[in-house]
């Protein structure tokens, strides 16, 4: 069984949105997916239930243990029973508690805990190309255990904005595919 998780660079970048059609996408295509939100989170996984048919659940990196996390993930996940699961991270890939320093309860945490690898999603709307850039190559350069697989641009404005965050990506973190895009819809 693969495990996958989808961070965002911050909150508010469409991650939701992002795994609930990749959710809805893979179960079109004959797969069973078993959804988890990192997190304490009701509406999410409710979200996520229509897409795949399944209860989602959610992962806490505060209130349980690594063993705990990863048990539950194997318990709900089993293989043969589900093809792949799929993991919405929480408001960002390294947001945890501000009280303590590190990385407790963050998405990072969990992604490291399961072995997963990350698609990083990212608002272009909010920066310029190479702005982008700046902030992707942060996150892939943030912690060296994380397998950041791919990002995902979202609310792009039009076909020259993605070819110019395309290009200052390709620069700046050569290695880390564009897996998708999203153009931004004022809807």
């Amino acid at each position: 069984m693969k495990v996958l998780v989808v961070a965002g660079t911050h909150a508010g970048v469409g991650k939701t949105t992002f795994c609930v059609g990749l959710m809805g996408a893979l179960r079109q295509r004959g797969l069973v997916v078993q959804a988890f939100k990192v997190g304490p989170d009701q509406l999410d996984p409710l979200l996520h239930e229509a897409a795949t048919g399944r209860p989602s659940y959610n992962l806490d990196g505060y209130l349980l243990s690594k063993h705990a996390n990863v048990a539950r993930v194997a318990a709900l996940a089993e293989p043969g029973d589900v093809d792949v699961a799929v993991v919405e991270g929480g408001e960002s890939l390294f947001d945890a508690d501000d009280a303590v320093v590190g990385e407790t309860g963050s998405t990072g945490q969990m992604a490291k805990w399961l072995g997963a690898p990350v698609v990083l999603v990212c608002d272009c709307d909010a920066h310029s190309a190479r702005g982008v850039a700046a902030v992707v190559r942060g996150h892939v350069g943030m912690d060296d255990e994380l397998a950041v697989a791919g990002v995902v641009l979202n609310k792009l404005e039009s076909a020259a904005h993605e070819a110019a965050v395309r290009e200052a990506l390709a620069k700046a973190t050569p290695g880390v595919p564009v897996l998708g895009a999203l153009r931004r819809d004022a809807a």
